[in-house]
């Protein structure tokens, strides 16, 4: 997350619920509808919504 000039992991999500909890806790009011927003996720490893095992 880049917040206040500041960059910041907010921990590794391995689903897409993960990926919303994260939001939200960093204060992002409807995160779900930015999933497939590429100014707020950066999908890497992958394509979006796909996860595997690492």
């Amino acid at each position: 997350m880049h917040s206040q000039g500041r960059d910041e992991i907010l921990g590794t999500a391995y689903s897409d619920h993960d990926l919303v909890v994260f939001l939200e806790g960093a204060g992002v009011q409807d995160p779900d509808s930015l999933l497939d927003d590429d100014r707020w996720i950066e999908w890497r490893g992958g394509r979006a919504h796909q996860w595997s095992a690492a």
